[in-house]
């Protein structure tokens, strides 16, 4: 085998690690952190050797035939490698490139530490599936040319269903531990964007998958009590619960702490001094919250975890606290972490997703019956930086149903495109929702509020029960979402696009 180097790509920040001994920080001016694991994606060229004979067919389709050629396309493929971590604005370490030409360097290729095998198919399809051949929760993505250089002999092979044909039957065998093998679905002509969609989705799953979340309060289904039951078994999440008399004591060690009472006072003025912030409660409200945050912060450290729900947060957190959760919740989003009310682990599990494979804050917020394509979204947590970067406009208000404490109401803008997971209870079924924000009313409704325009079929949502949750974040991101979710035995019924 022969390898030629790449430089690796952007660096996440695995679970909490590289703040571990950090003070605890509230910068408004800060990028938001990136908490995914990087994905390690190991490109491999498969290609045959042949010697020219007389009168005799000696080759295969393919410019990809001898050792000459074969070197030439190591050092293009290495030159359009180099470019991807910058394009896929993900996480992504790129592994040097090797090359296969026997059945036993293929399989040797599986000792390698990777996520993911970049299989550019060039002319020997008996080493396509030994090159893939790894542990079932790897997967693979296969590139083959027709316009963007020499001609591969996958290109014509592969046409002829040498690959699984990808199906919903196919889809239901897969699993966590297991998410199948290649389909056609996985197979790339010419273009690396095709590439990097499918390695975001598979980010997003590699850092979904085995999660580990803080539960205040406990794991709850808002709908279904065996919400947290499926998302440990099915999803693999590592839920930590943290009882409320733990709060209790670490928020009276916080206010019989001087030095950061002051301090929560100096971020509150900070805060309230971003542009387009208008307080309408009462200021204290949003100094307790920041103790809320530093003690969820706390944990978020303790634990490695780089997400957290509260339960009970319409109740038993007023008495304890003496405000809300709602501001910390949406400041942690909007900081890159993770954090979302209710506990609700129907709708958790789809959240920490959509989050990894956006790479951008998620509302999560109870929707409407649809009505001339029309259906509201609402929630007392959204985050005001949906986009990565931006604040939105924001008035601080009390928590709708209580009128208590502070929460904020978020102005998206208008026009904003916007995509939903909206799952059916803890079945494995989840739905995919595009939509366009048209108003930001004042409803007697939770205090964040959007009534968005959904796209394609809207009708069909009418009769369907599902969760009362959905996560929405800014962007289309569905053709990633369900290409990640089928890879672990999900169904996806993307409702804006019927072939979706």
């Amino acid at each position: 085998m022969a390898g030629v180097g790449l430089a690796g790509g952007v660096v996440g920040l695995p679970a909490m690690a590289a703040t571990a001994g950090a003070a605890i920080e509230w910068n408004p001016d800060k990028p938001p952190v990136v908490t995914g694991r990087p994905l390690r994606v190991q490109p491999v060229l498969a290609h045959a050797v042949f010697k020219r004979r007389e009168k005799v067919s000696w080759r295969s389709w393919s410019q990809i035939v001898n050792e000459e050629a074969a070197t030439e396309e190591m050092m293009r493929i290495a030159a359009e490698l180099k470019t991807l971590p910058a394009k896929a604005g993900f996480p992504l370490e790129i592994l040097p490139l090797e090359k296969v030409t026997t059945v036993e360097q293929a399989r040797n290729i599986q000792k390698n530490d990777f996520d993911v095998v970049l299989l550019y198919a060039a002319s020997n399809r008996d080493l396509f599936l030994p090159s893939c051949a790894a542990d079932p929760r790897r997967d693979t993505v296969v590139f083959v040319r027709h316009k963007s250089g020499p001609t591969y002999y996958g290109y014509e092979c592969l046409g002829t269903r040498y690959f699984q044909v990808p199906s919903q039957e196919l889809w239901s065998r897969n699993s966590a531990e297991n998410h199948g093998g290649v389909t056609l679905d996985d197979v790339v002509v010419d273009d690396y964007d095709e590439v990097i969609w499918r390695l975001r989705g598979l980010y997003g799953l590699k850092n979904f998958v085995g999660q580990r979340m803080i539960a205040l309060g406990g794991a709850l289904g808002k709908w279904d009590k065996t919400a947290p039951d499926v998302a440990r078994s099915r999803y693999k999440l590592d839920i930590v619960t943290v009882e409320y008399k733990e709060l209790a004591a670490r928020l009276e060690e916080v206010k019989a702490d001087a030095k950061l009472q002051k301090l929560f006072g100096e971020w509150t003025r900070r805060y309230l001094a971003l542009p387009h912030t208008k307080l309408e409660t009462q200021r204290d409200f949003v100094e307790r919250a920041f103790g809320i945050y530093w003690v969820f912060r706390q944990w978020m450290r303790e634990h490695a975890s780089p997400s957290i729900t509260v339960a009970s947060c319409m109740g038993t957190i007023f008495g304890v606290a003496n405000t809300a959760a709602c501001m910390p919740l949406s400041w942690l989003n909007d900081e890159g972490y993770i954090a979302f009310c209710e506990s609700d682990f129907v709708v958790m599990p789809p959240g920490i997703l959509l989050h990894y494979i956006a790479g951008k804050p998620v509302f999560m917020h109870n929707s409407t019956f649809p009505h001339k394509a029309m259906v509201t979204c609402a929630h007392c947590t959204a985050p005001r930086r949906m986009d990565g970067k931006h604040y939105a406009p924001v008035s601080i208000k009390t928590h709708y149903e209580s009128d208590f404490g502070a929460s904020p109401k978020v102005e998206m803008p208008i026009g904003q495109h916007v995509c939903a997971i909206s799952p059916e209870y803890t079945k494995p079924r989840w739905l995919g929702i595009k939509g366009i924000v048209r108003d930001n009313p004042n409803y007697a409704i939770c205090r964040s509020q959007q009534d968005v325009e959904i796209l394609g079929n809207w009708k069909r949502l009418i009769p369907e029960a599902r969760d009362s949750h959905w996560m929405m974040v800014y962007g289309d991101y569905l053709r990633e979402i369900g290409y990640a979710v089928r890879k672990i035995g999900m169904t996806w019924d993307n409702v804006s696009d019927e072939n979706g």
